[in-house]
């Protein structure tokens, strides 16, 4: 047999023995379905529980429709996002949440990058303190928001007005808190709670520090504040931006401590609290569902942002 028939013969067995491109592309389609049908109940569940209700309320917004006159439901354009836009309740609510959001975030980073600097330090009992610090926000936010109102705020019996009264004896002045004080009354429960959270982000970002170029600045004379200053401060910084964007998401939709310690009184209603009022009290089903395809908008936006700033900070780092 010459060399050219060979050749052909064993190309034709090649190609008899191997799938062609079609087949093989199918099969792998077929593999890659095997690999991702498992997944589909939890993917249709989520869909059903998360983006069903959504779809709903975004229906529902655009709806005339309070119970107490249930004949005069009818569709009603951009009508409620403008009742909710020109409402001086709503104006207000907008302004709280805002307020809100953004003292519990800054005062929460705060506290939570000075509580990781000091937990990066090595101390005797350093893993049971970490424990300590983490408790606050394992606790349910209903309950924690019950602790603040009664344990420590209460001017009979709280623990603040007890601190009042060991230190200035039976003149000191008994302060109601939530009555005088109320926005910072629900802030402070809420920063209570929030920053264990910061202060893990920070700290996880903390024992990511290259130690061998801290300690060449350190021996090369570098001071403490010097070294944070230049070395550990634009090291957390993409931490300290992913801390914000999650606490932002999170506080913006705050409904518990402004339910549990004010009910919305004393100027402290926010959006959430407004939704809830304008839902269960007033039952304007369109009314409350345009409000709250406001705040998840608001919610998106703010998200996009701080993520935009966040993955711009992760190029730099690569680059």
């Amino acid at each position: 047999m010459s060399a050219t028939s060979a050749t052909t013969v064993s190309a034709r067995g090649a190609t008899n023995g191997a799938p062609s491109g079609g087949t093989g592309a199918a099969m792998r389609r077929t593999g890659e379905w095997a690999r991702r049908a498992p997944l589909l109940p939890a993917l249709v569940l989520t869909v059903i529980v998360t983006q069903l209700p959504f779809v709903v309320t975004i229906v529902t917004s655009f709806i005339s429709w309070n119970a107490y006159y249930p004949d005069r439901r009818h569709f009603a354009g951009l009508e409620n996002f403008q009742t909710v836009v020109s409402d001086p309740d709503a104006r207000r609510a907008i302004l709280v949440s805002v307020t809100l959001t953004l003292a519990v975030v800054l005062v929460s980073l705060l506290l939570g990058l000075v509580s990781a600097l000091l937990l990066d330090r090595k101390f005797l009992g350093r893993s049971i303190v970490r424990t300590l610090m983490i408790t606050p926000f394992l606790v349910v936010p209903v309950a924690a928001a019950l602790l603040w109102k009664h344990a420590l705020y209460n001017p009979e019996y709280g623990l603040f007005d007890g601190l009042l009264r060991m230190v200035f004896g039976s003149g000191a002045p008994q302060v109601d808190w939530i009555g005088q004080y109320p926005f910072l009354s629900v802030m402070f429960a809420i920063v209570w709670q929030w920053t264990p959270f910061m202060m893990l982000i920070l700290l996880a970002g903390l024992q990511s520090r290259p130690l061998d170029v801290v300690e060449a600045a350190r021996i090369d004379g570098a001071s403490s504040w010097q070294i944070f200053r230049h070395m550990t401060l634009p090291h957390l910084r993409s931490y300290i931006e992913l801390a914000g964007l999650l606490g932002t998401i999170y506080v913006v939709q705050n409904f518990d401590h402004v339910f549990t310690i004010t009910s919305g009184g004393l100027g402290t209603a926010n959006l959430p609290y407004y939704i809830y009022q304008t839902f269960y009290t007033a039952h304007d089903y369109g009314l409350a569902s345009a409000a709250g395809v406001i705040v998840v908008v608001l919610t998106i936006a703010v998200a996009t942002v701080a993520l935009r700033t966040v993955f711009s900070l992760f190029k730099e780092e690569n680059r």
